[in-house]
């Protein structure tokens, strides 16, 4: 039997979450399957492995939860991110039904004519914030008025969604310092929002409505607004920034887009590789299971890697450049399988509305500042400052 490597790397540390490329490049070639001694698990480096584990649930199990600390994978247990078939199937089937692409048509001219708005005001002032200014009016004004919670609580959602993302991993410092904005946000769940409370029209009320007519336990109900919270916002937000960075990076893209709108599509899912706001999650094997040639009991969990798989040159060319035209529809940033991520289809709506007025009103982005996010369970820029011209 093969060793195993192992690698003592914290792939939670400052540096890492900041810059974790070239130690993504050293796993993978260390091998298909490496042991992360600090915090207890194997990883997957690799794209093709990764995927193979996303296109098998019944192998690699969600239902122990799929964060890192033990004690909040224990305590996740069940809830829609955290569960497989059948119950995933059950609680998915009610999430997903404002997120159908059927019923993105109904939200898609809200959406344009919120892109319209912010992009006019933003170009117009000539330089401004794209994370905070850009990326997050879109997440923060529409999607959250859609999940209809209340005005009131607009602004602690990304303060509530970015905590639960920070719990994803160890029990490190900014895990501590989250633990009581996931609780404040548990509390507000089980006890705010509820019917009576809430638009009876939105996404969160529907939920209720759904367990009221016996298609799911009513109880998962305050649990179950964690998957139109926490996904909607951050990620999104991350996926825009990012986009505009490689954008100002590499003014030859922007060229390329400007003059052919149908590139994109491409020129997302191609953003979206080359920078994957949601790094990992982890799986647990429910049987003794070989990856490549390389055994791992039952039990073991498991981190894919779908920062790394995403930019694995056995998968895609030079996959460090950022190229429009190489239309990666592949790439791994919102999951494959049963777990693909139920928001996918708004945040390529959001994206594109604001990439397409852009594109009217832009010809160059010049970065004049910017600043890494710090957190457990994402990646990006929490600040991006541009000039635009």
């Amino acid at each position: 039997m093969p060793d195993i490597p192992v690698s003592d790397v914290d792939l939670f540390a400052d540096d890492a979450r900041i810059d974790p490329y070239p130690i993504y490049r050293t796993l993978r070639d260390l091998g298909p399957v490496v042991e992360m001694s600090r915090h207890g698990h194997y990883a997957l480096p690799r794209y093709a492995d990764v995927r193979a584990a996303l296109m098998d649930w019944k192998t690699f199990s969600s239902a122990k939860s799929v964060f890192v600390d033990p004690t909040m994978n224990a305590q996740l247990e069940g809830i829609t991110l955290c569960s497989d078939p059948p119950d995933h199937t059950m609680m998915r089937s009610v999430l997903g039904r404002p997120l159908r692409p059927d019923r993105m048509r109904d939200v898609a001219p809200t959406i344009e004519a919120e892109a319209d708005r912010v992009v006019g005001k933003l170009v117009a002032q000539g330089r401004f914030d794209v994370a905070t200014e850009l990326a997050e009016h879109l997440p923060s004004t529409v999607v959250s008025k859609l999940v209809g919670l209340g005005e009131s609580h607009r602004g602690k959602m990304l303060e509530w969604a970015a905590a639960i993302w920070d719990v994803q991993g160890p029990a490190n410092e900014r895990f501590h310092a989250a633990m009581p904005r996931v609780e404040e946000f548990l509390g507000f769940a089980q006890h705010e929002a509820v019917p009576g409370k809430i638009d009876p029209d939105g996404w969160a009320a529907h939920l209720y409505q759904a367990a009221d007519r016996g298609e799911m336990p009513r109880e998962k109900c305050p649990v179950m607004m964690l998957d139109y919270v926490t996904p909607s916002l951050d990620t999104t937000i991350l996926g825009i920034t990012a986009t505009i960075a490689l954008f100002a990076a590499h003014p030859d893209q922007w060229d390329l887009l400007r003059a052919d709108r149908s590139l994109i599509p491409h020129a997302i899912n191609e953003s979206l590789r080359m920078e994957t706001s949601v790094p990992q999650f982890t799986r647990v094997l429910t049987e003794d299971h070989e990856i490549d040639g390389v055994p791992l009991p039952a039990g073991s969990r498991v981190a894919l890697l779908y920062g790394s798989a995403n930019r694995d040159e056995r998968k895609y060319p030079d996959p460090d450049r950022f190229d429009i035209t190489r239309r990666p529809s592949d790439h791994l940033a919102f999951g494959r399988g049963e777990h693909v991520c139920v928001g996918m289809h708004l945040a390529r709506l959001e994206m594109s509305a604001l990439l397409e007025r852009l594109a009217d009103q832009v010809e160059r982005f010049e970065v004049v500042g910017s600043r890494p996010l710090l957190n457990n369970g994402l990646r990006g820029l929490e600040h991006l400052e541009v000039v635009v011209r």
